[in-house]
């Protein structure tokens, strides 16, 4: 049974005090999620065409189907949740010699068989001199230590992963809370590439505006709260040049992006990360680390191209919109850059000759990158086929 408001009227707008990072008398975003319960539909407020629009307070997510009716069940009703045991503890004053937090997408290339990973990737020192103690992914991390609230901060994997796309298309990010209720603002998909003013919370399901235009991540809240300074982020000094055929296990590459949380003495490396593995049963691999330059069977990897397509395959409005396309007046690969590179377009401007063409193929509005048809390439020298990983976050559109 949906509940209907008692009093449509908008409060007055007013300034909401934040008690802690999660609002007043708020759970995280990430316990939010984690709840195994039933919808819970309440008609929210009137849609632009003069519907109702109807939210799920149970999953805090939209529950209004076709025709403005309330759905049986909102969009988040079947996201697995969260269990306590993905979610790691990591005290900043256990480890001194620094920590660096990522959102963590999948692997551009994958050959070999290890699960997917998605989440936050976490390094941790004990002191600045000893090895790596936490090299892992997690679903969700709670970080506590001295100045932070008692039950510490929960960092959400999708402001994570959401973090790593606004940051690699080149867009700052504010903490931004809900007018009426609070609730740390999130901005995915379509809207983690387009800075605006009108939110729709995720907390209360209704609409507000900021001051000014952006695009809200709680995790620059998390940031400022445990006083992590800006940090410098420099190429990386090594370069790569490997056969795949001496990597049996499997070969794996990221493009890097910048840390949400780095709290160690020294630069941040930025280029392409790479791990590859001499058999299938090596528990760490053999080459794990960032490089400016990677050769693999005499094929150059471009580190932008990687980062970049890193960010595409992660996007929802993107999904099966990045294609490999060469300029039909010069034959240059093509790369779109700037707005292209996040919004699908019918018509390309070569990168190297100027010219204007369309898509080929039956599919018209497609992003250019041309790594997909390099790793095609590569795949062919491959022991194993490469995984195909995808997140299947769900879209958002303009509402």
């Amino acid at each position: 049974m949906v509940k209907q408001r008692t009093d449509n009227r908008t409060p007055q707008r007013q300034a909401t005090k934040q008690t802690s990072l999660f609002g007043p008398n708020l759970s995280s975003a990430v316990e939010a999620a984690s709840r195994a319960e039933s919808c819970d539909v309440v008609a929210i407020e009137k849609r632009r065409d003069g519907g109702t629009r109807y939210w799920c307070r149970a999953h805090r997510a939209d529950a209004t189907a076709k025709y403005g009716k309330p759905a049986t069940k909102c969009r988040a009703a079947d996201t697995k949740p969260i269990g306590a045991e993905e979610v790691k503890t990591l005290d900043l004053d256990k480890y001194l010699g620094g920590v660096a937090l990522w959102g963590a997408a999948p692997a551009v290339y994958d050959t070999t068989q290890l699960p997917m990973e998605r989440g936050i990737h976490v390094h941790a020192r004990p002191t600045p001199k000893s090895e790596k103690e936490i090299d892992l992914t997690y679903q969700s991390v709670r970080i506590v230590g001295k100045g932070l609230p008692t039950e510490g901060i929960l960092v959400n994997q999708i402001d994570a992963i959401y973090y790593l796309v606004s940051s690699v298309f080149g867009f700052s990010m504010r903490f931004v809370t809900c007018i009426h209720c609070g609730w740390p603002h999130l901005d995915k998909d379509w809207f983690s590439v387009h800075p605006h003013r009108r939110h729709l919370c995720a907390g209360c399901g209704r609409h507000f505006h900021d001051r000014a235009r952006g695009i809200g991540n709680p995790i620059v809240g998390v940031r400022d709260a445990c006083r992590a300074a800006e940090h410098r982020v420099v190429l990386a000094p090594k370069n790569l040049n490997i056969k795949q055929s001496e990597y049996p296990g499997g070969i794996q590459i990221w493009g890097s992006n910048p840390a949400f949380l780095w709290t160690q003495c020294k630069h941040e490396e930025e280029g392409i990360h790479v791990h590859a593995f001499l058999t299938e049963s090596e528990a760490e691999p053999t080459v794990n680390d960032t490089f400016a330059e990677v050769v693999i069977d005499d094929v150059r990897l471009d580190p932008v191209i990687v980062r970049v397509l890193m960010a595409q395959n992660v996007l929802p409005l993107l999904k099966d919109r990045v294609r490999s396309v060469n300029c039909p007046s010069c034959g240059h690969p093509q790369f779109d850059a700037g707005e292209a590179a996040y919004m699908p377009w019918p018509i390309h401007t070569c990168s190297e000759c100027r010219r204007q063409f369309a898509t080929p193929g039956r599919m018209r509005n497609t992003v250019a990158n041309p790594l997909p048809a390099i790793l095609a390439d590569l795949a062919k020298l491959a022991r194993r086929p490469p995984q195909q990983h995808r997140l299947d976050l769900l879209a958002e559109t303009l509402r």
